[in-house]
């Protein structure tokens, strides 16, 4: 075969520091826009951004040269030094950690959906509850210990 032909597809969840509340609602849709524009940057695609006030949902397409963890890494570094000056806040900073996880072609348009409807889900489950899901259904391993 002459070329590469993919399909990869992430949902990347990371919140901020021991879960603070950094993201009030208008503050949200700048910043969605900002994290969007620093996966193209790397050559992804952003299929959808959401969250709330202390945590982040991205939709990413990427390229088979995408190695996601210097993606992450630069995504969070770069947004870091933008929400600093944006909230004027020199303490702000995400988690170290981060969850990826696959989405099937077919499976896009409910993902998307569900990442930008993000305050109505947390109107019924935490975040906490939601990760497990998420970690339970993609099925990867965790130490409790280092969730929370």
């Amino acid at each position: 075969m002459p070329s590469t032909h993919s399909s990869l597809h992430f949902h990347l969840v990371f919140s901020t520091k021991n879960r603070e509340n950094w993201f009030e609602a208008d503050f949200r849709p700048r910043l969605f826009a900002y994290l969007g524009g620093v996966v193209k940057g790397l050559e992804g695609h952003a299929h959808a951004n959401g969250g709330i006030a202390n945590h982040v949902h991205l939709l990413v397409g990427l390229k088979p040269t995408h190695c996601l963890s210097d993606l992450m890494r630069e995504l969070k570094s770069d947004s870091t030094k933008w929400i600093k000056g944006q909230l004027n806040r020199s303490s702000f900073a995400w988690q170290t950690g981060y969850g990826a996880f696959s989405v099937s072609a077919p499976d896009l348009e409910k993902a998307r959906n569900y990442v930008l409807n993000q305050e109505e889900h947390h109107r019924k489950q935490s975040f906490q509850e939601e990760y497990l899901i998420f970690l339970k259904r993609g099925l990867v391993e965790y130490d409790k210990r280092y969730l929370w």
